[in-house]
């Protein structure tokens, strides 16, 4: 007789082994001293960023829970030697405070936009992982203008576009699940204000409980080549990730069209959290898509 795994039981093993991974990859972070950061007041609030290195500017928009240095530790050094790169802390994570009411993602597409006002980025090439690729999708339908080159990892522009286990994960988390994590460490270290801890983490809990759905129809209208950089079981419904490449222009056959500008990538033997620690990996493929 098969046992039937409910939502939170599964959810316990994976968010121990994700809080495993982030202690391990945050340890390896060495982005070293940006050459700028700071504050930009933007919709009520303030947004915190990174600038390293001078080129073409590469926007970074790390995913639920984390920071700059949890996210692209890694990845800054070597993104660095040839591109201007900013990286962006959303509300509540990071170095930038908690802000009171419901989180959405045109908000949050809204701030980067402030922040690429605020250092005078016109457009850009924009790399989002997880909450940041949605956030980014967000920001390439909403000014298409200001995305060039737009890098989507392990993310989707739907709840649909996640495998229904990890939907009902999601619904099923709760704040106690988050005491004394690696996250709760990363929080404390950096945040402005660390008693918003329990209210950052219901308002997270809130964000990634609701359902949303940009639309297939901006998809398919999205001008910007797009690399979608996917694990083979990060989580992702691959029938709707094929649907996705399909609405991008991408599922051709090459030798009888021409190649697509939106390219695929999927990782073997690679779960969500796992993928962005494949430093080698991430940096080959965003050298040969963004060159």
């Amino acid at each position: 007789m098969k046992r039937v795994f409910k939502g939170s039981e599964v959810l316990k093993p994976v968010l121990i082994i994700a809080m495993l991974l982030f202690t391990v990859f945050q340890s390896k972070g060495q982005q070293g001293k940006p050459a700028d950061s700071g504050y930009v007041p933007v919709n009520g609030t303030k947004i915190y960023y990174e600038v390293y290195g001078d080129g073409k500017p590469l926007v970074l928009l790390h995913g639920a829970f984390m920071n700059i240095a949890m996210n692209w530790g890694q990845l800054i050094p070597e993104l660095s030697k040839t591109r201007k790169v900013i990286a962006i802390e959303m509300r509540g994570h990071g170095h930038t405070p908690f802000s009171e009411g419901k989180l959405d993602l045109g908000t949050m597409a809204s701030d980067v936009e402030g922040v690429m006002d605020h250092l005078k980025v016109d457009s850009a090439d924009v790399v989002g992982y997880s909450m940041g690729g949605s956030i980014a999708y967000q920001l390439t339908i909403k000014s298409p203008k200001r995305v060039k080159k737009l890098v989507i990892i392990s993310s989707t522009y739907k709840s649909t576009g996640w495998a229904p286990v990890v939907a009902n994960a999601f619904k099923g988390m709760k704040p106690e699940m988050f005491a004394n994590s690696p996250m709760k460490e990363a929080y404390d270290a950096v945040a402005p204000d660390k008693t918003k801890w329990t209210k950052f983490i219901d308002q997270m809990l809130a964000f990634l409980a609701t359902q949303f759905d940009m639309g297939d129809s901006n998809i398919a209208k999205i001008t910007s080549p797009v690399l979608i950089i996917s694990g083979d079981n990060d989580g992702l419904d691959k029938v709707e990730l094929a649907k996705t490449y399909q609405l991008l222009g991408g599922g051709v056959s090459a030798d009888m069209a021409p190649m697509p500008k939106s390219h695929l990538a999927v990782v073997p033997s690679q779960s969500h959290v796992g993928l962005m620690m494949q430093t080698s990996i991430i940096q080959g493929y965003l050298d040969g898509f963004l060159k």
